[in-house]
């Protein structure tokens, strides 16, 4: 049975193009714990959610890449093989920018007509941007013919949205967009880029609360604190053999060097090494059974990010803290890039309706916004959805 989605989406290709495409999907994502760890080697614990991006897709003749966006309402055209393409600055450059950088990999792409539509929110911090890449990618390799190798397809569209885009995001939201398993969370490393999978109790719900908050903020904040973590290892690498990024610090090392570090360099290393800690321990205590101690250390995440990371922000703090005040949260907090966008929320299973009733009155009374409110089921990653 076709979604409405799919059925908007062919229905679009078929007007625009007169021909049938075939479809691909690849989903947003949560992060449960482990933000801002990614791009320095950490781990994460991420999963897909049941959002996605969508693609359609059909061959042409020529080398030439012709894309239309739903969501953005627009038509662009690209020649696959113009030399020294440069960005444009909106949304095809994360599209044009996977398709440039497969080619530099070594694949040789057909021209395509692609329409591209999802029911993933953008801006919310779910990654749409990693489902654009990850959608567009899958379609462009299978309308090729090319057989897909999952953990390569993740490594160059973050290739992409680092060197093309401008955004030095870590693997994370490409990889868990590309390798997520349906039903569980994946503790990533992502170093190596092993993975394995989590289980979530099934008493437990995953909760996101979209503040509704798009602050134009994120991008340049993220390349600054990538870049603020950095400076850390530039600094601690001099003085502790074998750092090659904050992953390789343990907190007693940081703690003993803190004189070493500007105050504010300081403070975004120690939330980096603290947040890979915790994700750590977070995984043991899912493993254990013990969500309420996989709540503390949301909790503690959210502070952390807020206060050393100074990721957060004024909705973002106050959902956090309504949430707090509601019966059956294990915990809560900020999650994504920062700067507006959604909260994670781990909530009692037979609360969970409650809890979305009171956050939005709460939220609403205080704001004058009513909030987006959604039950998590965690997804698997992309593929075809119709061939």
């Amino acid at each position: 049975m076709e979604s409405r989605i799919e059925q908007d989406l062919i229905a679009a290709f078929r007007q625009n193009f007169e021909r049938e495409p075939r479809l691909f999907r690849a989903p947003g994502r949560i992060n449960l714990i482990g933000e801002h760890t990614d791009y320095n080697d950490g781990f994460v614990m991420p999963a897909a959610l049941d959002l996605s991006i969508w693609a359609a897709i059909a061959a042409r003749p020529d080398r030439r890449l012709r894309i239309r966006s739903l969501i953005m309402n627009e038509v662009v055209e690209f020649d696959l093989d113009e030399p020294d393409a440069r960005p444009r600055g909106d949304w095809t450059d994360y599209i044009r920018g996977v398709a440039i950088f497969l080619q530099q990999a070594g694949y040789e792409l057909s021209g395509a007509d692609l329409v591209l539509d999802g029911n993933l929110p953008i801006g919310a911090g779910l990654s749409a941007s990693a489902a654009f890449e990850v959608s567009a990618g899958f379609a462009l390799l299978a309308n090729s013919g090319v057989p897909i190798d999952r953990v390569e397809l993740a490594k160059i569209c973050q290739r992409a949205e680092n060197q093309f885009v401008g955004v030095r995001c870590g693997i994370m939201d490409q990889y868990v967009s590309c390798c997520a398993v349906a039903g569980s969370a994946l503790l990533l490393d992502c170093r190596s880029l092993a993975a394995r999978k989590v289980a979530i109790d099934p008493e437990a719900r995953l909760v996101l609360c979209d503040t509704m908050a798009r602050h134009q903020l994120a991008s340049d904040e993220y390349n600054l604190r990538r870049a603020d973590c950095e400076r850390a290892v530039a600094v601690l690498s001099a003085r502790i053999d074998g750092i090659s990024a904050l992953r390789d610090i343990t907190f007693p090392q940081l703690m003993r060097h803190a004189d070493s570090l500007p105050e504010l360099v300081f403070r975004r290393a120690r939330h980096v090494v603290g947040e890979i800690d915790r994700t750590l321990r977070a995984a043991a205590a899912l493993d254990a059974g013990d969500i309420k101690e996989c709540g503390r250390l949301m909790n503690l995440s959210h502070e952390s990010l807020r206060d050393d990371y100074e990721v957060s922000c004024s909705e973002l703090d106050l959902m956090v803290d309504i949430a707090r005040s509601i019966p059956g949260v294990y915990g809560a907090r900020m999650m994504g890039g920062g700067f507006g966008g959604c909260t994670i929320n781990l909530v009692e299973g037979k609360r969970a309706e409650a809890f979305a009733q009171a956050m939005a009155e709460r939220y609403r009374t205080t704001t004058g916004v009513t909030p987006s409110i959604i039950t998590c089921v965690p997804g698997p990653g992309a593929g075809p959805a119709r061939l």
